[in-house]
């Protein structure tokens, strides 16, 4: 009986995975059972808290306040380590949003493929991008839904479950937290460009081997083309990470991706041969972003790392 065991202990970290995947598609709990709405909550309730005048005092409140966040994740990710296996996956399956993120840019799609700019450059600001919107051209619209995909598909689906396959539950809760604190305190603002260094950093330091995974992934799903875009262009993004997945998606699809900068020029400028982005380019996004998920998936599944 020691063998059947022992592979039964092997796989439970792969069949979680699978699991939680498929629960993905179920769509998201109540915000009331939602542990990244419970991350949010904590880091909103931090930041009303701070009082600090001086960038260091601002740079100690916003470590004090990631750090012990990060680590009542990783505690109640050890706590939920404890479960059965199919309830360890619903769990995981809150970390994911691969779901979300498929759908928003669908829902981009589907109010340009209906000449709705407005209600696309809404849908945009509401569910992809913290960037103003109001002013931007169906096709910037198209191509800030491919760059926020592509980024996305990183930080918020490959990046869990490698986190996960890593470090299990503990690891993969400090994780969304992290990323989290980084998307709610992340800011160049006076009240944050001090305050949210740490999370920013940690964030960074823990998207380093995902973004090139989602990368490698992107360039293998679309059979090699983009890679000399990648190549050239992988750290033309202010962010050591984003330029990866989102430079092989602009190579592989043929299309300039950019980004302006508040003074008119250009914050970056990924692939600038190819073409604008259109409309009819985010279900070719979409299908590509399904197909690297599936390769990255399989890599994940390879046996080995940790056990339990």
């Amino acid at each position: 009986m020691a063998l059947p065991e022992a592979l039964t202990t092997r796989a439970a970290p792969r069949r979680t995975l699978l699991l939680a995947l498929a629960l993905d598609a179920l769509g998201e709990p109540p915000n009331a059972a939602h542990p990244v709405v419970w991350m949010g909550n904590y880091l909103g309730a931090a930041r009303r808290r701070w009082r600090a005048t001086t960038p260091a005092g601002h740079l100690a409140e916003g470590l004090t306040g990631w750090a012990l966040g990060a680590g009542l994740a990783a505690g109640a990710g050890a706590l939920a380590a404890r479960l059965p296996w199919p309830a360890q996956a619903a769990v995981l399956k809150t970390l994911l949003a691969r779901r979300a993120l498929f759908g928003a840019v669908g829902e981009v799609h589907a109010a340009l493929a209906r000449d709705d700019l407005p209600g696309a450059r809404r849908l945009l600001a509401w569910h992809l991008v913290s960037r103003d919107t109001s002013a931007l051209s169906a096709g910037e619209v198209a191509g800030a839904a491919v760059e926020s995909l592509a980024e996305n598909l990183s930080d918020s689906v490959v990046a869990p479950l490698l986190a996960y396959r890593a470090g299990g539950l503990p690891l993969a809760t400090a994780y969304r937290l992290t990323n989290t604190a980084d998307a709610m305190w992340g800011y160049r603002t006076p009240d944050l460009e001090y305050a949210g260094k740490a999370a920013a950093r940690a964030d960074d330091l823990l998207n380093l081997a995902p973004a090139r995974l989602t990368a490698l992934c992107t360039l293998l799903a679309a059979g090699g083309a983009g890679w000399q875009v990648w190549a050239r262009d992988r750290r033309a993004t202010p962010s050591p990470n984003a330029g990866r997945p989102m430079s092989a998606f602009a190579g592989a699809l043929g299309l300039r991706l950019d980004k302006r900068s508040a003074d008119g020029g250009w914050l970056y400028v990924l692939n600038p041969a190819g073409r604008g982005a259109t409309a009819a380019d985010l279900p070719r996004a979409l299908a590509l972003a399904r197909r690297t998920l599936g390769l990255a998936t399989l890599l994940l599944l390879v046996p080995g790392g940790r056990r339990g």
